[in-house]
């Protein structure tokens, strides 16, 4: 089976991303080609739903190759993340030794420890061999693991191995392309920053989030796309405790072509803006009278850009 090929230039990344309807600029796809080309992982920052995750997909999608995601969260630990052993099968083994009178514990210690007693999690998962090559693996959202684990991973990050103490050193014969997001909630260290090519990601402009409208959600009237994008782009001027991105426009222009809409109206920007905000504070902040003086200036700013 032949392995597909990783893209040869910062043009041939763009087009891989845009091939699989991902609006990209060019310095997220200048830092990507990087990424594949020198083997090291991505590290990409940004608020939630910008699309960073998306960019994992996208590669394991158009390469061709397994995703393996590791989903971070407090108190994440090996067991979950890396590895464990399968402890009823070990007993098991143990009481047939026993019950055929194999009393070697040095052999017996040699054998449940073996690899066909180890239960594989993600991390360890990324590190085997694959027919289609080396896996995509995200480790998704890292910020919300804790510090101990993210030290942990700087010897996977920097050598593309583990170490288990029973096994000894699991090492990958060709590095899996690792892609690692964080919301910032709270700051990584700078030893696995380091490890990694960095990248922001960033609200999209008012032309770039209008192609991803018109690329995600089929079906969208072209005057619902703009005004659309262009109220989300206002709103996201305000004083809010959480900004909506790129996957809430989404689902905003979704929600709207669902309910057969043409074009914005104040009501039910209203009715629907559950799907935009999600903090009440928000919503409160910006309903009714606030919410038709920023379609105004949103329809305002659009025609003065035709």
């Amino acid at each position: 089976m032949s392995v597909r090929a990783l893209p040869q230039s910062i043009d041939e990344t763009l087009q891989l991303l845009n091939g699989a309807g991902y609006v990209a600029d060019r310095s997220l796809a200048t830092v990507l080609f990087l990424s594949l080309k020198m083997g090291r992982p991505l590290f990409l920052e940004g608020e939630a739903g910008v699309g960073k995750t998306e960019i994992a997909k996208v590669l394991s999608q158009t390469l061709d190759r397994r995703l393996i995601r590791l989903q971070c969260y407090e108190g994440l630990d090996v067991a979950s993340a890396v590895y464990e052993w399968n402890y009823t099968a070990q007993m098991i083994e143990i009481r047939l030794a026993e019950a055929a009178g194999d009393s070697d514990r040095r052999m017996l210690a040699e054998d449940v420890f073996s690899e066909r007693f180890l239960i594989k999690r993600p991390v360890l998962q990324a590190l085997e061999p694959d027919l289609n090559g080396p896996p995509i693996f995200l480790i998704d959202e890292l910020d919300r693991a804790d510090e101990a684990f993210e030290a942990f991973l700087l010897e996977v990050l920097s050598d593309n191995q583990v170490t288990i103490p029973e096994i000894g050193t699991i090492r990958a014969p060709e590095p899996p392309v690792v892609v690692v997001t964080t919301n910032r909630t709270r700051e990584i260290h700078d030893a696995l920053k380091r490890r990694c090519l960095y990248h922001w990601v960033d609200y999209p402009d008012a032309e770039r989030e209008l192609r991803i409208v018109n690329e995600r959600v089929p079906g969208v009237r072209e005057r619902l796309a703009r005004e659309v994008v262009g109220f989300v782009q206002r709103l996201r001027r305000e004083d809010l405790f959480k900004k909506p991105g790129v996957a809430e426009t989404l689902d905003w222009a979704s929600a709207l072509t669902e309910l057969d809409m043409v074009a914005l109206d104040p009501e039910v920007i209203s009715d629907t803006l559950g799907v935009l905000l999600k903090y009440q504070d928000d919503i409160g902040r910006i309903e009714g009278s606030r919410s038709k003086q920023l379609l105004d200036e949103a329809r305002a700013e659009l025609a003065a850009a035709e």
